[in-house]
């Protein structure tokens, strides 16, 4: 079998699709995009080509290292997802070669369901609590929503109040009838993440995530030690070299590698098992499509260390298209008490509606994420 072809298709909401045919008539779809760089990610796929066409799509691992060596620059997030996103199509590929789903390759099921969880709120979140029992009617007991709006460097009193307030009207509305993880979003400076973290303890939430930036760090050991909250991070971590130096420093309590981002299946397999071992749980990031999912999902269900999965429907981010828009086997992403089964089908266990991806890709909007300012005109993190 060899490659010959490979097709990218952007999408709304955000996302953009991969497809690569082979001479034996089997093709992999898969998720490579940069949320706002979707561009720059499809042009980083069309680069790797020469690569690629011509090559034999089940040699994945030395496919893996000649797109990420091969070229002497190396790393980063576009870079990366491109490969991410390229090599989820070549295990799809693999898998329906082979008849069998993606985990049945890895060695098989550690696990019979997987935890996923949902956001609630927006950016500027003011709805949380209906949005709670919205979805709790349809099953999920486990959430996640932003932690503030903007924060300076150093902030005040009654910024960190406001924040705090409304992470305990939802302890008083639900009590422990449900668990959330707050998304500090990078959005809060290591000087007030102490601050806000000692303030959120009393409501025990399950993890705050990205307590402070990537390039910060060297930060997460410091900041852990002040607090009993498990801290998170990992989704602007793009290889098992970053996350290297983050697990020897210690401080996380969960890595939320990027599945379309962190060099796809291949590298986060190795991520995953390198946080098994510094007994670090897994939970990866994954606001993006189905494709994206599945991939994630492949991983998860054979990684020992994975506690919660991630997934975006009914995000706020999915305007003009929801996650299960350009699926076939809708039934095979039922979420049922909070947990999804295993994909059946083989690859990745998505059936995509190329047809209807063909049509929605010509008039794909260019996402960009909002740009924020403090109130002194300075730039703040969004």
């Amino acid at each position: 079998m060899r490659i010959t072809k490979l097709t990218t298709y952007r999408l709304a909401p955000r996302w953009m699709f991969l497809k690569i045919d082979t001479d034996e008539g089997i093709s992999g779809w898969g998720e490579p995009v940069i949320e706002g760089k979707a561009r720059s990610v499809e042009a980083a796929v069309h680069e790797f080509e020469p690569y690629l066409i011509g090559q034999d799509p089940s040699r994945i691992n030395d496919l893996w290292q000649v797109m990420y060596r091969g070229g002497f620059y190396r790393g980063g997030a576009i870079l990366m997802s491109a490969i991410a996103g390229i090599d989820q199509a070549l295990w799809d590929i693999k898998g329906k070669a082979l008849g069998a789903p993606v985990y049945e390759l890895l060695g098989g099921l550690v696990r019979d369901k997987m935890k996923v969880y949902s956001w609630v709120g927006g950016d500027r979140p003011a709805d949380v609590i209906r949005d709670i029992k919205r979805l709790r009617e349809g099953g999920f007991d486990t959430f996640k929503m932003n932690g503030s709006e903007e924060m300076g460097l150093i902030d005040s009193a009654r910024k960190v109040d406001q924040a705090v307030a409304r992470i305990a009207e939802i302890r008083e509305a639900f009590g422990h009838d449900i668990e959330f993880g707050i998304d500090f979003h990078g959005r809060i400076g290591a000087p007030m993440a102490k601050v806000m973290l000692k303030a959120l303890e009393p409501y025990r939430p399950l993890f705050v995530e990205e307590p402070v930036l990537a390039e910060q760090d060297e930060t997460y050991a410091r900041l852990a030690e002040h607090t009993a909250i498990p801290l998170a991070a990992g989704e602007r971590m793009y290889s098992r070299f970053e996350f290297k130096r983050v697990f020897q420093a210690g401080g996380l309590s969960i890595v939320q590698p990027d599945l379309s981002h962190a060099g796809g299946i291949t590298e986060c397999l190795k991520i995953a098992s390198m946080a098994e071992a510094y007994d670090v749980a897994l939970a990866p990031h994954c606001p993006l499509g189905p494709i994206a999912l599945a991939a994630c999902l492949q991983v998860d269900f054979v990684s020992h260390n994975a506690v919660l999965q991630e997934q975006s429907m009914g995000i706020h981010y999915n305007q003009g298209g929801e996650l299960l828009d350009y699926v076939l086997n809708k039934e095979d992403f039922h979420i049922e008490n909070g947990y999804i089964a295993p994909l059946p089908k083989p690859g990745l266990g998505v059936v995509v509606d190329e047809e209807k991806v063909i049509e929605a890709s010509q008039r794909a909007p260019d996402w960009r994420n909002p740009l924020w300012r403090h109130e002194d005109g300075s730039v703040a993190e969004w």
